[in-house]
């Protein structure tokens, strides 16, 4: 990934042209003097969310050889057990 350096005024002179390079996959920083301002970058890829049990697994299945707490997987789910969970109110419910 490209990394550009463009002062204040030129990227608001060019605006659209640092737009269509951030899309490419190129990051832009606006600087005023030597101290940058602003950064443009393309956001992230949206990632599905996945189920709680799916990371547990992916834990207990964890070929890297790093040591996993025992107790990790029961404590998110003594977690998950104690969160209450309120129930969202109609505002128009009130009237």
């Amino acid at each position: 990934m490209a990394i550009i350096h463009i002062s204040q005024t030129e990227a608001a002179s060019n605006f659209a042209e640092l737009i269509s390079r951030v899309r490419a996959g190129e990051e832009v920083h606006i600087e005023e003097d030597v101290t940058t301002i602003a950064v443009l970058h393309a956001p992230k890829k949206y990632e599905e969310p996945r189920l709680l049990s799916e990371i547990v697994a992916a834990f207990a299945g964890n070929d890297s050889g790093e040591p996993i707490d025992a107790g990790f997987a029961a404590d998110v789910r003594e977690g998950i057990r104690s969160h209450v969970y309120e129930r969202l109110i109609d505002p128009w419910e009130s009237f």
